[in-house]
This record gives C-alpha cells, structure tokens and sequence, in this order.
C-alpha cells in the first residue's frame, strides 16, 4: 500500500475516539473507504464520541458499526464482509490513572480485545496491522530521550503493562505468520477532540472557568506533548510505509514542564491561574521525551506543531464551542 493507493478499506477500531475520529476523517480525505468500529463506552459521555464523527458519518465511504472488538464473530465479519484490507487497531481502554482502579478491565479490553483483532485479522488474511502502544511503557526510564530500542521490561501501571502486551502479542503475528504488525507509542496526543479529563482540555475548561487548576507534585514533570495533526501524520505513515514487526516513536521530540503548560494555556485565555497544589500520584512518572529519529528515517514522520502553537488552535477550537465539559 503506498499514498498514490486510494481505494484500500481500513477497519479502525475506536473509530469515535479523539484519535480515531482524526484517523478516519484522514482516511476518507485520500480516498480510503473506512469501517469505523466502537462501542461508546461510558469512560466519558457517549455524545462527546458521537460529536467527533459528525464529518465521517456524512462520508459516503464510513460504514459505522457499533460492538465491542471483543466479540470474535462480529470481527470475522466486519473484515470479511466489507473486503477489509489493513486495520488500525486504537480502540482501548485508556488512561493511567483509572488503570490502578479496574486492572481486570484493562486486560481483558486491552490484552484479550487485541488478541481477537489481530486472530481475526489473520483469519481473515489481512496481512497488515497498525496499532496503538503508548509511551508509558517506558515506565521510570532515566535515559532521556525514550529510543525504541530502551528495555520496556517494568511498567508502573496496569494500562503500560497491557501495552507492552500488545507489542508482545504483535510480534508473535509478525513471526509467525508474516503479518505486517506496526506499534506506534504515542506521546501525550493533544488536540480538538481530546478526552475530557485529560490534562489540557481539564485545565483548559477550569481556567476559563475561573476555577482552580489541580497541580500533582512540584509542576516540574514533564511531558512531550504531541499534536493530534502529527499523531494522525504519523499513523498513516505507518500504515502506507510500515514494514514487518516495528515500533516506532511518535512524539514532538520536545518536553514541557506541567507548569508551564498551565502558563501557556492561561496565556491563550487571558487569565491568572490560581494552582491546587497535590502530592504526585501513583503510576505518573516524571518525564517523557521521545526520540523520533526512526520514524523520521523510516516513515518520513516529521512533527509540524509546537506545543505553543498546538495550544494556540487547541484554545481557539474551545473558544469555538466545541470543548466539553464531562
């Protein structure tokens, strides 16, 4: 599959979600058909999920199917029926934090789920499968910026284990049955669309507010905020270039403290933040940073927006109306 290849149809699995809506919207735009699979779980309001396909579902080419990837026989026939031809595979049950409440969730949605999605695509001799890991499974890493050559081997959650899972369960695919199996960790993705309760849209919708911004630990960890446009860049690189089992970094290759960020968010409002200082909490760790140099050498990845600019069109995207409160 290459970009001058319209036509191809992609199963996106989570397709409702803040980076699989992008996704499919991309898809569509270069002349790709998509069956867009999800199951508007409750993690956050439904119609939140039902809003971010608003463009797709007027698309002639998406198909929506609403069911758990979990359900082996509705897979078998979303591949099979519609001549599927690769599958993006983002559909998860996200977040660090809630991963500490309900860890027998998270594996079965997020180890057992993948299972059915990549058997099924082998059943069905989809040979090429693109999927979400994350960089959280670098845990406590010290060595700064994260290489995807870096031992993996101690998440300090249950959402990193079941990614490192994933990466695990991909490669078996790719050894064994010569599948196509790209993992993609992505570094804190931002954006219109965004979860609720992920840190920019909260901070965002409490500063305009007037309310107090929550701060875990000093302000001093760090993040490498990634824009939705270069994640969604990324993937499809990934899906058009990917070869064999690889995984591959996708981040804006630059850190911003947490404090930082509340300033440049307050900035774009026009507001004095008042800070709710908080011990840290467990499973955060204290920086992320991606080295990207193998995606830009072998999928031409090449990350367009700073995190100033990102939360310059991420605010005028609020201020438009569109950002939710959960």
């Amino acid at each position: 599959m290459s970009r001058e290849q319209t036509g191809a149809t992609v199963l996106v699995t989570g397709a409702a979600g803040f980076i699989g809506s992008h996704v499919a919207e991309r898809l569509l735009a270069r002349g790709d058909a998509v069956i867009g699979l999800d199951n508007f779980d409750t993690f956050y309001d439904p119609a939140l999920k039902r809003a971010n396909l608003r463009a797709a579902l007027g698309h002639p080419r998406f198909h929506l199917v609403e069911g758990d990837l979990r359900e082996r026989a509705l897979l078998d026939r979303l591949l099979t029926d519609h001549g599927v031809t690769a599958v993006v595979h983002l559909a998860a049950r996200a977040g660090v934090r809630p991963s500490l409440v309900d860890p027998e969730l998270y594996a079965d949605v997020n180890v057992r789920g993948s299972a059915v999605v990549f058997e099924a695509a082998r059943a069905a001799g989809v040979t090429r499968v693109i999927y979400a890991s994350s960089s959280s499974v670098y845990g406590g890493n010290e060595k700064l910026p994260f290489a995807e050559d870096d031992p993996v081997d101690h998440p300090v959650s249950p959402y990193a284990a079941t990614k490192k899972a994933n990466e695990l369960q991909a490669h078996v695919y790719a050894r064994l049955f010569g599948m196509t199996m790209i993992g993609l960790r992505f570094f804190t993705v931002y954006g219109p669309r965004q979860r609720p309760e992920m840190a920019i849209a909260a901070f965002t919708r409490r500063l305009a507010e007037g309310r107090p911004v929550p701060m875990y630990g000093d302000g001093g960890s760090r993040r490498d905020y990634t824009y939705i446009d270069d994640i969604v860049d990324g993937v499809l690189a990934a899906l058009d270039r990917g070869r064999g089992y690889r995984i591959y970094n996708l981040g804006e290759s630059a850190t911003t403290t947490l404090a930082r960020l509340i300033e440049l968010i307050a900035a774009e409002l026009g507001v004095t933040p008042e800070i709710e200082r908080h011990p840290e909490q467990p499973g955060d760790v204290p920086a992320t940073w991606a080295d990207i140099s193998r995606a830009r050498e072998e999928l031409g990845y090449d990350p367009q927006v700073p995190v100033e600019e990102g939360i310059r069109r991420y605010v005028a995207w609020f201020r438009g109306g569109r950002g939710a409160a959960p």
